[in-house]
């Protein structure tokens, strides 16, 4: 038999979690095979690249837009529970859960819509589309996907891990060039000044200063804490600053940063500090290549 689309696979998984318990993606296949009567022949069916099974490649579309919907969480690395609101989902027991109904979710909306806006029509759009065109799509497709989970696992973590974090990104992009041990943390949880440094010459002649905070996601920074960092900066006479957060940056944030001639500062939000970490292969591995 064919292994079934990832959207078909919606309703089996959320209720192989009914119980509310905690349960490994391990049990989720065998409960999702089973239920869908999935034969062992269909799961060892590779995808064209040889590298993943068909089976696993889907599910593992299933388990994360239901997770961008909300109806599933993931407490831990491979673990996964059901939510209030798949609870609710279940109850409701709609004829067939799919996409289209997934849409009904506003985290779901929101991740889907920059790739659904673009098009007019998108039936019709997907016929023109080149096939270019449509692995381009699902290349920012899974960068989103990978980004939010990249800084959902950071959240989890304490804002020392967040600060250690942060000096290891800079130094494998380059920042310190050969130094070994170019990147230091010197702050402490907490603090308001500086929490690492970056030299990026052996004597020491130029430094990065950083401020890394490892804040609510959707917390937005204002200009007030950004006056504080350069006040930092200017206390160690520091010529270059970093901010990176999580968080966000208000544009008064922003233009006052840009306003800055003395002292360069550079702000990173969260999507730029994901975007870096996938760029720079730091919290990622590369599962397919094409």
């Amino acid at each position: 038999m064919l292994v079934p689309k990832y959207h078909e696979m919606y309703r089996p998984f959320l209720e192989s979690l009914h119980d509310e318990k905690l349960h490994t993606i391990k049990e989720i296949k065998e409960v999702v095979a089973v239920a869908m009567s999935i034969d062992a022949e269909a799961r060892k069916e590779m995808l064209p690249s040889g590298k993943q099974r068909v089976f696993d490649n889907r599910i593992g579309w299933t388990r994360t837009y239901l997770k961008k919907a909300g109806l599933i969480d993931s407490p831990s690395r491979g673990v996964f529970s059901i939510t209030s609101e798949g609870i609710r989902l279940l109850q409701e027991n709609p004829v067939i859960i799919n996409d289209e109904l997934l849409m009904r979710y506003e985290s779901f909306r929101l991740f889907k819509t920059p790739y659904v806006e673009r098009r007019e029509d998108t039936i019709t759009n997907q016929m023109e589309d080149t096939p270019q065109d449509i692995l381009d799509d699902a290349y920012k497709a899974i960068n989103a996907s990978l980004a939010d989970e990249i800084l959902t696992e950071i959240m989890k973590q304490s804002p020392s891990f967040f600060e250690e974090l942060v000096v290891t990104l800079l130094e494998k992009m380059g920042y310190g060039g050969s130094l070994k041990g170019a990147g230091e943390v010197v702050g402490k949880s907490g603090d308001e000044g500086i929490d690492g440094v970056i030299r990026e010459d052996k004597l020491g002649f130029s430094l990065i200063y950083i401020q890394a905070k490892r804040w609510d996601l959707d917390r937005v920074i204002g200009r007030p804490e950004i006056q504080k960092f350069v006040g930092a900066l200017a206390g160690q006479g520091a010529p270059k600053g970093l901010f990176i957060t999580t968080a966000l940056f208000s544009k008064e944030a922003i233009s006052y940063a840009h306003k800055q001639h003395t002292t360069k500062v550079v702000l990173a939000d969260g999507e730029m500090l994901a975007k870096l970490m996938i760029e720079n292969n730091l919290g990622v591995s590369t599962e397919i290549t094409y």
